[in-house]
């Protein structure tokens, strides 16, 4: 069914990947909006351009028209309209090769594309769209976006985490915003998480991940999900997590492939500074969302995650996720890496902008001691034995409590001045 509908009035939580989407979705005749599912993509498409035409290809009929005469179906829809959005593209990935062809032409469009299952419409855009389409990634709420303030740039993570004041502190506390997660529906419809992520799992599970490749059994892959959800923050063994899970280390890449790729987890690769060191080579595993690891690792009540051994861990997951979106939210490849050298010293996050790296730290209690700082004191030394210009202070130290200063000469910041 094909529809000029008005945007969604719902209670929408507005978004700052909307700037860059619009912006694009005209130089580009083709803009291909992906993220998890149940980012906000659809709302978010339909938001920003409420008079383009919105079709769905969930819907059988629409699909097999799509599947069966493509031709027709873009010249159908692209008729009388400003643009077509067409949500869940990769339902009918027939479609890219005739679409190449009708921008080609300036038959229609722009085209807004959205889609969850990036392993498969990416691969349909590189071959058919090259050139043609602009990759945007949607990514769960930001503390920002929740608290409806303006969201960092990518360069303000250079300067303004550092420098500027705090925002205001948030309403929520940050063990529930961990546990809650912040995917969108869960805010704009205060729905209780655990029933909700259920579904989610459930749905990721036995639809998305299938379609993805040879999963093989589904609650082998469940539980290698929940193991995932268990070394949140820690560097990344495969070989052990293939075993625990009882599926061989070439089994746990792929599926480890899968998940990056359908945004449920995401990783850090080390950062080989310039220092006389021998550096750990191996990256460290993050999920994009604390709510789905809470859920999976079975928190259900904001007291457990408090007392929880993983509770440190989950809250470096939270802030490294803030960081991401920063990025993703102003359509920048995230340049977030960690440090950490063979005699264990470590820095959780190092912003790489070329000539300019900021070490973070990040530590989830609310009374920072020197012992907090220790990784960014020998990340400071190394560097200026280097010769790299040092200012001062140097560093962030993003720890759970409310203060923000210099601090033995590092900044202290708090958590929710990361987006």
């Amino acid at each position: 069914m094909l529809a000029d509908t008005p945007a969604v009035q719902d209670t929408y939580i507005p978004r700052a990947l909307t700037r860059r989407l619009v912006e694009l979705a005209g130089p580009f005749p083709v803009v291909y909006l992906t993220g998890p599912r149940q980012s906000g993509k659809t709302t978010l498409a339909r938001n920003a351009f409420p008079g383009f035409r919105y079709v769905s290809l969930e819907e059988t009929l629409v699909r097999q028209e799509a599947t069966h005469d493509p031709a027709r179906f873009l010249r159908r829809t692209a008729a009388g309209a400003d643009g077509v959005i067409l949500d869940e593209a990769q339902r009918a990935p027939e479609l890219f090769s005739y679409l190449q062809g009708f921008v080609d032409e300036r038959r229609g469009g722009p085209f807004v594309l959205t889609g969850s299952q990036n392993f498969l419409l990416l691969e349909s855009i590189t071959q058919s769209l090259a050139g043609r389409a602009a990759v945007l990634e949607l990514l769960p709420l930001s503390v920002a976006e929740l608290e409806r303030r303006p969201s960092l740039a990518p360069r303000d993570l250079e300067h303004s985490l550092a420098a500027s004041p705090a925002p205001s502190r948030p309403s929520a506390d940050v063990d529930d915003l961990m546990m809650t997660g912040l995917y969108p529906a869960l805010h704009s419809r205060s729905l209780p998480p655990a029933p909700w992520f259920n579904g989610y799992v459930r749905t990721y599970v036995e639809r998305d991940a299938r379609l993805a490749g040879a999963i093989g059994d589904l609650d082998t892959f469940q539980r290698f999900v929940g193991l995932c959800a268990g070394r949140v923050g820690q560097l990344l063994n495969l070989t052990s997590l293939g075993d625990d899970a009882g599926v061989d280390r070439t089994t746990a890449r792929r599926w480890l492939s899968i998940l990056r790729a359908s945004y449920i987890v995401t990783t850090l690769q080390p950062h080989f500074a310039n220092f006389s060191r021998r550096l750990v080579k191996t990256p460290k595993l993050y999920f994009l969302d604390t709510g789905l690891v809470c859920h999976l690792l079975g928190i259900r009540e904001v007291d457990q995650l408090r007392g929880h051994p993983l509770r440190g861990a989950i809250f470096e997951n939270f802030v490294v996720a803030e960081l991401t979106k920063v990025f993703a939210n102003d359509a920048e490849a995230p340049r977030l890496h960690f440090w950490r050298d063979s005699h264990g010293a470590e820095v959780d996050v190092v912003l790489d902008f070329g000539g300019v790296r900021i070490p973070i730290e990040i530590k989830s209690g609310e009374t920072p001691g020197r012992s907090y700082y220790r990784g960014l004191r020998v990340f400071r030394d190394l560097a200026a034995e280097s010769g790299q210009q040092i200012p001062d202070p140097y560093g962030i130290l993003v720890y759970g409590g409310a203060e923000s200063g210099d601090r033995w000469g590092h900044m202290l910041r708090p958590w929710w001045a990361c987006s």
